[in-house]
């Protein structure tokens, strides 16, 4: 298992930007396959973005494609998630997670972080 924490979520107003940090211990992340989910009460968990274990694939929710950019620095053990032109609906809890495959699909990552809340004020 790899543990995960994320940082760097807060209140912007929209059209502002914010960086997402993920920062992970434990077995060897470059050996993961990463995504950022995130999560809105009364919702099913989202997907949002995924990265293979190079950086060399990404994959984006169609909601966030041109506006969101998923990096990775393997040497830094730390996923990150830039998030421009922020929009009201783009408002909840961001999570990392480590898994085995570049995927949209929640339940093909075994390790997530405990979230942090992005709240994007109109």
């Amino acid at each position: 298992q790899v543990q995960l924490v994320e940082s760097g979520g807060g209140l912007v107003q929209a059209g502002g930007s914010l960086r997402l940090s993920c920062e992970a211990s434990g077995r060897t992340f470059s050996s993961y396959c990463m995504g950022w989910f995130r999560h809105t009460p009364g919702k099913e968990r989202e997907f949002v973005a995924a990265i293979s274990r190079r950086g060399y694939s990404t994959d984006y929710a169609d909601s966030v494609k041109g506006r969101f950019t998923i990096s990775r620095d393997n040497a830094k053990n730390t996923v990150y998630l830039q998030m421009s032109s922020l929009k009201p609906e783009d408002t909840a809890v961001y999570y990392c997670a480590a898994g085995s495959y570049v995927s949209p699909t929640p339940d093909d990552f075994g390790s997530w972080g405990q979230g942090t809340q992005v709240t994007v004020s109109s």
